[in-house]
């Protein structure tokens, strides 16, 4: 009965990263970190990413099945665009199978937005819940980036590890953004993404985690 609530809410967050994280980041670092300008990472060869997606949906089903069918779906997605041989799936499933799932979705959180359920004080304790949840987060995941730093020959910019939640891309482009604030010739987005996409990976294994506890 909590469906569209929570529903409601982690589509919220989304708009929100740009109100949320940009006010953390900036008290938990300074000018010069960041600034920082990272270096051209090595090149991934085709055959890793082909291996990347296989392999991680195996590992998670064998260690954690409840999640298998979370990471199984962004991990096909992903096979789907980096081998090459199914490029009308792929444009399909980035664009038109996309907007209809959207749509439903819409739709059915929509269809379930009880009144009596959806405006309660229940509600804004789930929305009081997850800001903080994306706060931590982000805030976690800029220091983790600098306390890396300093064991790290190349430097990195701690404002990748405020990317490190589920709001993809709308974190990756925040930090791609504040940084240049500091530095406009610092383009962070791509190194940024790396994190925002692990935030996913880990919150689909968070959740089904949860759902083996207390599904």
């Amino acid at each position: 009965h909590l469906l569209a609530p929570i529903a409601v809410a982690a589509y919220s967050y989304m708009a929100l990263v740009p109100i949320i994280q940009p006010r953390i980041m900036k008290a938990l670092t300074t000018k010069e970190e960041r600034a920082i300008v990272m270096t051209q990472s090595k090149p991934v060869s085709k055959k890793v990413k082909i291996i990347f997606p296989i392999v991680v949906t195996i590992v998670v089903s064998l260690l954690l099945p409840s999640a298998a069918t979370l990471i199984g779906m962004l991990m096909f997605g992903n096979l789907l665009k980096e081998c090459s041989v199914t490029d009308r799936l792929s444009e399909t499933a980035q664009n038109a199978l996309m907007n209809i799932v959207t749509i439903f979705l819409g739709l059915s959180v929509g269809a379930s937005a009880q009144a009596e359920i959806f405006l309660s004080a229940q509600t804004l304790k789930i929305f009081l819940l997850g800001v903080i949840a994306f706060g931590i987060g982000t805030g976690a995941g800029v220091v983790c980036a600098k306390i890396m730093n300093k064991f790290s020959k190349e430097k990195i910019n701690p404002l990748i590890g405020g990317a490190g939640v589920s709001a993809v891309p709308m974190a990756a482009r925040v930090a791609h953004k504040v940084a240049q604030e500091e530095n406009p010739s610092n383009f962070l987005l791509m190194y940024a993404m790396g994190p925002n996409v692990a935030g996913v990976i880990g919150s689909a294994v968070a959740a089904g985690i949860l759902l083996s506890l207390f599904g």
